[in-house]
């Protein structure tokens, strides 16, 4: 019997909860940090293009409109060699005072290429036309970037956090509640494989179990296996010094359920869990009690791993079932070697 009624849907058309029930899932399979530079670089656009047209935006977003944002942000040079952009300086202003730029000036070009893809993403979901996939709009940054590879203005890797650095760090930490939660969290990240902000504060009581003298942290989800395969390389070993630290936070915090590292409040009472920011938030201010001038970052912590680890000489395989990288090309991006020292530069020196 085929029901009929308010059960019969239209196949040509999504009904109303299911779309809510879709954005739901979209929204829920999304990481936080993803879905926070989605919203950033979306009020970004609607900012410039309510600016620049003085109308509100809508997709599809046209073709010459996405070409304007790309020369008014990226830099070229002019025929007296100086670096320009198009953006009026008034409208940089204005886009700065309202929050929608941290800064007056360019925008980097990695930056400008999130902008790009976050607006071709939404294009996609929304099954517009995308102006972003046309041929002129995917030359211009064809172009751009080689404009920029050409100048020298590559991207700016942040330097590994290795041994030495680490060290610094961890001296900064004292028998304090934050102390004590600090150092466990820095070696706890450092010494699992390099862990990113998101996987060090996904990590639990119940998915972080005790193995005798060490820990066993089970990472359900990762950047690299967003679908929660079932891999060997899920499993992620805390031990030596990184054991002995997160066994003396867990005793001093008494943290028997729930996330590993949380908030330390005023009177030492423990408070909620620890966001992502929250860890960057606590590198840099280590790294400043360290007095130390590198840029680091809490993602230093898994370049610092890699460098490390090659340093070493620890096997590749060994080190990529601890990062969970797939290819050996992915690992290698991650590593900043010291060419001041290598061998490789003095073979005629034997």
């Amino acid at each position: 019997m085929v029901p009929d009624g308010p059960l019969v849907l239209d196949p040509e058309r999504l009904g109303s909860m299911a779309a809510e029930a879709e954005q739901a899932l979209l929204r829920e399979g999304e990481s936080e940090n993803t879905l926070r530079s989605y919203r950033s670089a979306l009020r970004y656009w609607a900012a410039w293009y309510a600016a620049r047209y003085h109308r509100p935006i809508a997709l599809p977003v046209p073709e010459v409109a996405v070409v304007q944002f790309v020369v008014d942000h990226a830099q070229r040079l002019d025929a007296d060699g100086t670096l320009v952009s198009e953006l009026p300086p008034e409208l940089d202003r204005v886009l700065v005072d309202h929050g929608y730029k941290a800064r007056v000036g360019p925008l980097s070009l990695s930056t400008l290429e999130h902008r790009i893809s976050v607006l071709s993403k939404i294009h996609q979901l929304q099954s517009a036309a995308n102006p972003c996939a046309q041929a002129r709009v995917r030359e211009l940054l064809a172009r751009t970037r080689r404009a920029y590879a050409k100048r020298g203005a590559l991207p700016a890797k942040k330097p590994a956090l290795t041994r030495e650095p680490l060290e610094a760090l961890l001296d900064t930490c004292d028998d304090s509640l934050p102390g004590v939660r600090d150092r466990a969290l820095l070696l706890f990240a450092f010494s699992s494989g390099g862990r990113r902000r998101s996987e060090v504060t996904a990590a639990t009581i119940e998915n972080t179990r005790r193995e005798g003298e060490i820990f066993m942290f089970t990472l359900a989800t990762s950047k690299s296996n967003q679908t929660g395969a079932d891999r060997a390389e899920n499993v992620k070993p805390i031990a030596g010094r990184a054991a002995d630290a997160l066994a003396a936070w867990l005793a001093a915090s008494r943290i028997n359920s729930g996330p590993i590292f949380r908030r330390v409040r005023r009177g030492g009472g423990i408070g909620e869990p620890l966001s992502p920011g929250a860890v960057r938030d606590i590198v840099k201010r280590r790294c400043t009690l360290a007095g130390l001038a590198e840029p680091y970052s809490a993602h230093s912590l898994r370049s610092g791993f890699v460098t490390e680890a090659a340093r070493q000489g620890i096997p590749l395989g060994d080190a990529m079932a601890l990062t969970g990288h797939r290819s050996t090309a992915s690992l290698v991006a991650y590593f900043r070697p010291d060419v001041s020292e290598s061998r490789a530069a003095r073979l005629l020196d034997k």
